[in-house]
């Protein structure tokens, strides 16, 4: 068969829809085609996935759980699997590097592909964003969207305009038309503020934008109203950067009701640095840096952090160092609305990296997460952890995630 030449959109956006939940319902299929949601049903807690059924009825991510449940009380709600999502994530992100080594990640389910350079080999941008949905769907289970364009911001827009579970290509030629077409907000960075700027000026479309002068919309956005001008005529010369290993690995918790209690506090950032410490060594990865992140009743927050002498994969070690920096604090102000954890410094576990110590207990933990890690990659949901983190027999206060 004669391959359809490359016309210059070379770009791909490859876009899960609606992860979370499309990964779990590969395990419940009686729940397709109802509104389901993935996140924790009580206390502050936000929607972390929606199904589209749900999305019909206003629900959206990040949105407060109790604001969902009010759009959509029919809705089944899903406690979130996150070890799961990682791995799945560590699947897709195989499937695309089979394809091309130039992939950008943007979060666990969505990436940008420069796919210029196999296009010989498989086949025009077109049939590759069709052989990366069927793998998807059959090696995964799940669907994606796929935008394909001359540039990342235009495979963006595409991406989005095609879901759920489709793909449109806008050619180099097409591209200034098809923007014109579309509101402002449409635009990469346009958020509220901007959008209620623009508005002032009685710009409200991306046409509406392109016509306008520059000095106009520097006088309007500042410094953005350059770059908000160029991507309304298609201009973005961004190239795919590949990312191999992330910046930072991190979890946090927001508490159902503010709290001073130091047990809880201490053993929440336990739960987090074993959360942590696992993803780091699934990813083969180790840390350099621990930071802690406080935030308090009034919603102020406050960051410290602290670099270790050698890098680290142990939730022991990342829990040691969270709780110095905890304790280093002193006494707080008032009380803790959320806390959260993250490793930085990131770098690729070498055998030789790991320098060792006098102290046996550091070689106990490790034991301790390798035996866990390997508890979980055989049974996969099962849980396993340290017994602090069972809950009492009278019961514990529980943060929504």
């Amino acid at each position: 068969m004669e391959r359809i030449r490359d016309q210059g959109s070379h770009i791909l956006h490859v876009d899960m829809d609606a992860f979370f939940v499309s990964v779990e319902l590969r395990e419940a299929r009686h729940l397709v085609g109802r509104p389901v949601i993935v996140g924790f049903p009580a206390g502050r807690s936000v929607v972390l996935s929606a199904s589209y059924e749900a999305r019909a009825m206003g629900v959206r991510s990040a949105m407060p759980m109790s604001t969902a449940m009010r759009l959509c009380p029919r809705a089944v709600v899903i406690e979130p699997r996150h070890r799961l999502y990682y791995e799945v994530s560590g699947q897709l992100m195989g499937i695309f590097n089979s394809i091309t080594d130039l992939v950008e990640p943007l979060s666990v389910d969505e990436a940008f592909l420069d796919v210029a350079g196999a296009v010989r080999r498989l086949g025009a941008p077109e049939e590759i964003g069709a052989l990366i949905r069927s793998r998807v769907a059959s090696e995964l289970g799940i669907t994606a969207s796929v935008g394909i364009a001359a540039s990342k911001f235009v495979a963006k827009i595409a991406s989005t305009r095609c879901k759920p579970d489709g793909m449109l290509l806008i050619r180099p030629e097409e591209t200034v038309a098809y923007l014109h077409t579309l509101p402002v907000q449409a635009l990469w960075g346009v958020g509220e503020k901007t959008v209620a700027a623009l508005a002032r000026l009685g710009i409200h479309t991306v046409a509406d934008v392109a016509a306008t002068p520059q000095p106009v919309l520097r006088r309007a956005l500042g410094a953005t109203g350059a770059h908000v001008h160029q991507l309304a005529w298609g201009i973005d010369h961004r190239p795919v950067t590949p990312v191999r290993v992330e910046k930072s690995i991190g979890a946090e918790e927001t508490f159902a009701v503010d709290t001073n209690d130091d047990d809880l506090l201490t053993r929440e950032l336990l739960r987090l640095a074993h959360r942590t410490a696992a993803r780091l060594r699934e990813g083969g990865l180790v840390a350099r840096t621990v930071a802690l992140k406080v935030r308090y009743a009034d919603f102020s927050m406050i960051n410290r952090s602290r670099t270790l002498g050698t890098p680290v994969d142990s939730a022991a070690l990342v829990y040691a160092a969270a709780v110095g920096l905890l304790g280093a604090l002193g006494e707080r102000p008032m009380s803790v609305r959320l806390i959260g954890l993250r490793v930085e410094g990131l770098e690729p576990v070498q055998e030789t990296a790991l320098q060792l110590s006098f102290d046996r207990r550091d070689e106990n933990w490790r034991g301790a997460d390798a035996a866990a890690d390997a508890v979980a990659a055989r049974f996969g949901g099962a849980k396993i952890g340290p017994a602090r983190l069972l809950p009492g027999p009278k019961g514990r206060q529980i943060p929504q995630r």
